[in-house]
């Protein structure tokens, strides 16, 4: 790897533009514990590696999302490891961002200057949270429905403007196929994005502010 890394370099000079990033101050008395989110990033990165294979064989239908499910898993060449691998990566992805929240708000880093950083941070893990939620109705089966009836209604009993978000991502009335398309589009294509646009905020006023020393 090193090989083809240092013939990438010598071609496209890859080095040059990033040293300074590469090479930022970190404090000494760090731990593992500062590595949750970088290893939620890299969960993130195979979420969407996983998921751009899953969208080559997945249709959005009433009618076929539950049989193509099926045909992912047990006719398609290692389909069940790259479901398998987007189902555990979405998993561990929410569960490394609550390691990364807790690490953060228990050594106090949230604290100025970088509030508009931990801003970002829980907005990220609301999406996080959004992304899950909306990927869990896409194997439509029983449990993802009734699920996604559940999530929907709960949201319905928010005050003034619950019942208008409860229909806006239904799509209607009642959990269907308007629900599965919605849902379908709001997991690969708005969440990706949003969370992308965050994280490369987050890293940016990381890079900016340095990494807050352990208390």
């Amino acid at each position: 790897m090193r090989k083809i890394f240092d013939w990438l370099d010598r071609k496209f000079g890859i080095k040059a533009p990033h040293k300074n990033f590469m090479k930022r101050p970190v404090p000494d008395n760090i731990g593992y514990s500062y590595c949750f989110g970088g290893i939620a990033f890299v969960y993130f990165l195979l979420l969407g590696f996983s998921g751009m294979l899953l969208t080559l064989y997945y249709v959005p239908s009433e009618k076929e999302a539950y049989k193509s499910i099926l045909m992912i898993t047990e006719e398609i060449s290692f389909g069940w490891l790259i479901r398998g691998l987007h189902k555990w990566s979405a998993t561990l992805f929410i569960v490394f961002i609550l390691l990364h929240t807790v690490r953060v708000f228990v050594s106090k880093a949230y604290r100025p200057p970088r509030e508009l950083n931990w801003m970002a941070g829980v907005v990220g893990l609301i999406f996080a949270l959004g992304s899950g939620f909306t990927g869990y109705l896409l194997p439509w089966d029983q449990k993802a429905y009734w699920a996604t009836e559940v999530g929907t209604s709960m949201l319905g009993t928010l005050p003034f403007f619950g019942g208008h978000i409860k229909n806006l991502l239904r799509g209607g009335a009642d959990v269907g196929g308007s629900t599965l398309i919605r849902f379908y589009s709001i997991h690969v294509i708005y969440m990706p994005v949003f969370i992308s646009l965050l994280l490369w905020g987050h890293f940016h006023m990381v890079k900016r502010r340095g990494i807050a020393k352990n208390l």
